[in-house]
């Protein structure tokens, strides 16, 4: 894809694959119905970062698009694909970010698939910011959005991935850095049974509103809304 913008958001996924995704909400939900859940995260995800036009946009998958998912969808979308390098998510994010400032980007901002609500004001304020770095905090303990400006700014390294002392440490690495930082508003991830469950209470509340269409995500909870209702 050729570089139209001087700014840029990058979706991280997984490929998805049946047993591979979303492993938490097992056995709560069936493996394909955690499935077809997930790819309705990544379909919303996609149509929300289509939606920033300021921005070029990439996708950064893990381990690799071997099942054609994303490849499918290139070029209705106007997508770059690309596998994350690293051996853990820190090492994987400061690449992501070391190759699009290589390639003359002056703003990156990535964020995750696990948030299929995240309002895309959240999206357009981080890539606006002119800290050097701007996150996104997640009420359980991480965050679902990073930004930099101009250079990275390595607070990845030294932090427990997948614990909920993501953000305080990655915090303390942001004090050590010298460098300036603008918090956003906080938003939630989607990764265990009471987190799916919010969700789509939430998303019922946001269509019952009329604010905004609940996509692909919203009418799929409600074809698990008995399942949903007895399992917790």
């Amino acid at each position: 894809m050729t570089k139209t913008q001087t700014k840029v958001i990058i979706l991280f996924a997984r490929d998805p694959v049946v047993g591979q995704v979303k492993t938490r909400l097992h056995p709560f939900l069936s493996e394909e119905s955690i499935f077809e859940l997930y790819t309705h995260f990544l379909h919303d995800s996609i149509q929300k970062i289509g939606r920033v036009k300021s921005a070029d946009r990439f996708i950064g998958v893990t381990p690799a698009d071997a099942s054609g998912f994303f490849s499918r969808l290139k070029d209705e979308c106007a997508l770059e694909i690309f596998s994350q390098v690293g051996n853990d998510l820190g090492e994987k994010m400061a690449n992501a970010f070391q190759a699009r400032f290589a390639e003359g980007y002056e703003r990156v901002v990535i964020i995750g698939s696990d948030s299929p609500s995240l309002p895309v004001d959240y999206i357009e304020q981080a890539l606006s910011s002119e800290k050097d770095l701007t996150i996104g905090p997640s009420t359980d303990g991480g965050y679902y959005l990073i930004g930099m400006s101009g250079k990275l700014v390595n607070v990845f390294e030294d932090v427990a991935w997948g614990s909920d002392a993501v953000l305080a440490q990655t915090l303390e690495r942001v004090k050590k850095s010298g460098c300036s930082l603008e918090l956003l508003p906080p938003w939630y991830d989607v990764d265990r049974p009471e987190d799916l469950k919010f969700l789509q209470t939430h998303l019922e509340l946001i269509e019952q509103s009329g604010q905004e269409s609940t996509g692909g995500t919203g009418e799929f909870l409600k074809s698990l809304d008995i399942q949903l209702n007895e399992n917790l």
